[in-house]
C-alpha cells in the first residue's frame, strides 16, 4: 500500500469530496479518513472495493499498482543496461537508455544512466551535459554521490580542472569522497587513468545505484 495514502487524497480531491463525505459513505469517522491520507493507518482491505467505487477508479490504481509496475519496469531497464556495461558492451547499454528516454524523458535515473554509459564509452562532452542536467533533479543521494564523483574525472578529461577541483571539494565523506578524489586530481592523471577511475566509480559498486 505504498501509494495508497497519496492516492486516497488525490482521488478524493478529483471527485470534489471532503473527508467527511468519504467517511459518511463508509460509515466511519472523518478522523479515520484523515489518518489514511496522512499514512498513519490504512483502511481495512475489505473497504478497498467501496473506496474504488466512491472514487470511480480501480483497486489497482487506488493502491498504486501502476506506479509500482512502472518502477519495476525502470529497474529492469537499469539492470539490463548495467549488465551490458559490465560486459563492456557500451553500445547496447546506450541503445537501452536512449530508447528508455523516449518513454521517460524527465526521469533523472534514465538521464544519468545514459550519462554514465557515455562516460564509460568515452563520449565525454555529452556525458558531462547529461550529468549536469540530471544531477539537479535527482533525489537519489547514492546515485548523486556516485555521478558527481565520476563528473570530477570527466571535467578533468575535458580540461576543466578548476571545475573538477571545485566539485571534488564538495563531495561527501563516502566511498567516492573528496579525501580520495582531490589528491588524484592533483596528481595530473593521464587519460587512461582518468578512464579507469570513471569505470571504478560507475561499475565498482556491486549493489548498483538505481
Amino acid at each position: 500500500m505504498l501509494y495508497l495514502s497519496e492516492n486516497l487524497k488525490k482521488y478524493r480531491i478529483l471527485k470534489n469530496l471532503t473527508q467527511e463525505d468519504v467517511a459518511g459513505y463508509l460509515g466511519i469517522t472523518p478522523q479515520s479518513v484523515s489518518k489514511w491520507e496522512r499514512g498513519e493507518s490504512y483502511p481495512d482491505i475489505t473497504l478497498l472495493p467501496a473506496l474504488a467505487n466512491i472514487f470511480e477508479t480501480s483497486i489497482d490504481l487506488l493502491v498504486g499498482m501502476d506506479s509500482i509496475r512502472a518502477e519495476a519496469t525502470r529497474y529492469n531497464i537499469h539492470k539490463k543496461a548495467v549488465d551490458c556495461q559490465r560486459k563492456g558492451d557500451y553500445a547496447s547499454a546506450e541503445k537501452i537508455y536512449r530508447e528508455a528516454l523516449l518513454i521517460y524523458p524527465k526521469k533523472p535515473g534514465m538521464i544519468l544512466g545514459l550519462a554514465g554509459t557515455l562516460a564509460l564509452k568515452g563520449s565525454t562532452k555529452e556525458a558531462i551535459e547529461l550529468m549536469e542536467r540530471g544531477l539537479p533533479i535527482s533525489s537519489n543521494e547514492k546515485q548523486k554521490s556516485t555521478m558527481r564523483a565520476a563528473l570530477c574525472f570527466l571535467y578533468l578529461k575535458a580540461g576543466y580542472e578548476d571545475k573538477a577541483c571545485a566539485l571534488a571539494s564538495e563531495l561527501p565523506h563516502t566511498r567516492e569522497s573528496r579525501e580520495v578524489i582531490q589528491p588524484l586530481i592533483r596528481q595530473g592523471l593521464n587519460e587512461s587513468e582518468m578512464d579507469e577511475n570513471i569505470k571504478n566509480i560507475l561499475l565498482g559498486d556491486g549493489d548498483g545505484i538505481w
